[in-house]
């Protein structure tokens, strides 16, 4: 299965529609007296829609992704539109201001850190007229997420390994890849002795106990992902083979996820596991030699779990509507 652009623009025209939809939404949000009582708009004048902080931050990532695979996509003038409402110098300093205030710095760490420093990404490598401006405007939140996620990595002493938003290895892969695209220096090093620190002595990663009954990541093939782009590709096919020895023999890896219940808020994170599972093993597999044992087991697997949920994103509940469609996106992307 891969991407085209009707399904493309399929997945586009969810997030234009939920970017600017408030409610429901589901705040995480420190009171530090009776002035924090806010509504999610006034906290987050940019990212207030989509459910969540984080998922409304990467709704604008998907917007950015599908236009810049498809420049002919129908809503591109719609997208555009959204980029201009919303990336303002004025309401970016806001957005801004709601980390500057005491007792938030755990705010969205760090999974709503690793989605900022891809949107930074997309923004950079996009070839609409105005990413250029809609980037600059957000440059005082990117740098502040920036410094946030230094100051953690420097006292983070153990690796958060569960299969949800406190995942340290998922941050640290989008943190990577953008680093390495704007050429930051300090941030790729930093990350890379973070990773070496976390996992480089990993063996025999507990897989079978995967998945959790809320999860929409892989603790065990997030880690790889991560390390296939830490480590040269023989080193890294070394260390796998320590780290998932005999994988394919791993039902509980190899087969998707069973989802119960797409309604349900919780639940419907495992659609997003079964096509965040793809993205990682189509990763992995790009820095496995051709003769690996595993290879062709890894690749019938990616074809189960994409088969297992894309259909449920397209036109799903808004507990998996507001969300899924970027991790479709991640999973059929070559």
């Amino acid at each position: 299965m891969q991407l085209t652009l009707d399904r493309a623009e399929q997945f586009a025209r969810m997030p234009l529609a939920y970017l600017r939809q408030e409610y429901p939404n589901h705040i995480m949000h420190v009171l530090n007296g009776p002035e924090d009582v806010l509504s999610p708009r006034a906290m987050h004048p940019v990212f207030y829609g989509c459910y969540d902080w984080h998922s409304a931050v990467h709704g604008f990532w998907l917007l950015l992704r599908c236009v810049q695979r498809y420049p002919q996509l129908p809503p591109r003038s719609d997208i555009e539109a959204i980029f201009d409402e919303h990336f303002t110098p004025e309401l970016m300093e806001r957005e801004t201001d709601y980390f500057r205030v005491g007792g938030r710095a755990s705010f969205e760490r760090p999974y709503g850190f690793g989605w900022i420093l891809a949107l930074d990404q997309e923004l950079a490598q996009s070839t609409l007229p105005r990413a250029a401006a809609w980037r600059a405007a957000m440059q005082p939140l990117t740098l502040e997420i920036r410094r946030r996620l230094l100051d953690y990595l420097s006292k983070l002493s153990y690796p958060i390994r569960v299969g949800t938003h406190y995942n340290t290895a998922f941050a640290l892969a989008l943190s990577l890849d953008q680093a390495r695209h704007i050429k930051d220096g300090e941030l790729e090093q930093v990350i890379l002795a973070s990773a070496q620190r976390y996992y480089g002595k990993d063996t025999d990663y507990p897989a079978h106990y995967e998945p959790g009954g809320d999860e929409y990541i892989s603790g065990a093939l997030t880690e790889a992902l991560l390390m296939s782009k830490v480590l040269p590709a023989q080193e890294f096919a070394t260390w796998f083979d320590r780290y998932l020895p005999r994988v394919s023999e791993v039902e509980q890896i190899m087969q998707p996820a069973h989802v119960s219940d797409p309604t349900d808020p919780k639940i419907a994170h495992l659609d997003g596991l079964n096509l965040s599972r793809a993205w990682c093993m189509k990763n992995v597999l790009r820095h496995l030699p051709a003769h690996h044992a595993a290879r062709s087991a890894i690749e019938a697997s990616i074809q189960r779990h994409i088969a297992a949920s894309i259909d449920q994103v397209v036109g799903s509940h808004y507990s998996g509507g507001h969300w899924l469609a970027s991790f479709a996106m991640l999973a059929l992307e070559d």
